[in-house]
């Protein structure tokens, strides 16, 4: 079943790039939210594509409002078919399409898929995760300088208050939630902290990929990342092992 999830999102992604080099969608802008056609004709796709594995298994996506119920199925697809709007229409690279298989309020399945960088991200429960078909582990070599990652050319906001705080030097500029928390997953940085609204599509997904990996996710307040209830959480801590976990929950406290 992993397999052809991650076909279906390797094909979304090629019809992705290919309205992307035409220009073939249209967006809006509200202050930073960014809302594009290409999110809708995503969303179709793949509730199609889906549809068609045979699960019979409902499907609940962040494009489609009426289905954003508190009560939830007991198994369900959770979808975001464009994870990363802005970074699309603005022609960075750091967008991803994400899915996941939901079970008893944790997702046991999951795909993220970043076209542009040609990047697939798999994990299953209790099996491990995946970047293109290597095994990754998080990064829990503390003696390296800890790099935190963020959407922006240098730290704001929270990421700036944590690299100062706590004497954080390295930084790495990324795009999406999705595709952040599956740098933390695969060692390329250590944390990621947010302390916005955020939704469960926008963490599912990765965060089974992290949680396969050795990491840790919890929402803002260190508590667990709960897939019940409203969608909408807030803030995320993402660490790559408990000791920096522990260090930068005492710092929020605090803070």
């Amino acid at each position: 079943m992993l397999i052809k999830l991650a076909g279906i999102l390797a094909e979304a992604g090629t019809m992705l790039l290919d309205k992307q080099s035409t220009n073939d969608f249209t967006f809006t802008r509200n202050g930073p939210a960014v809302n594009a056609s290409i999110d809708i004709d995503l969303h179709n796709f793949l509730i199609d594509k889906i549809e068609s594995m045979g699960t019979g298994l409902p499907i609940i996506s962040e494009e489609d409002k009426e289905g954003h119920i508190n009560s939830r199925p007991e198994k369900y697809w959770l979808i975001d078919p464009l994870d990363g709007t802005a970074s699309f229409v603005d022609g960075f690279p750091g967008f991803v399409i994400q899915a996941a298989l939901m079970e008893n309020n944790q997702p046991v399945l999951s795909c993220v898929h970043a076209p542009s960088l040609e990047e697939t991200f798999l994990a299953e429960k209790g099996s491990g995760a995946t970047k293109n078909g290597d095994l990754i582990v998080t990064n829990n070599n503390m003696n390296n300088n800890i790099v935190q990652t963020d959407n922006y050319p240098e730290p704001k906001g929270i990421a700036a208050e944590i690299a100062c705080d706590l004497e954080i030097p390295g930084y790495l500029e990324s795009g999406s939630i999705g595709l952040k928390i599956c740098r933390v997953a695969e060692g390329k940085a250590h944390l990621f902290v947010k302390d916005i609204e955020l939704y469960d599509w926008d963490v599912a997904a990765p965060h089974l990929i992290l949680k396969e990996s050795g990491g840790i996710l919890t929402d803002g307040l260190g508590n667990n990342f709960s897939y019940y209830g409203s969608f909408m959480k807030n803030g995320l801590i993402v660490a790559s092992n408990k000791d920096l976990f522990l260090r930068v929950l005492k710092w929020i406290k605090a803070r």
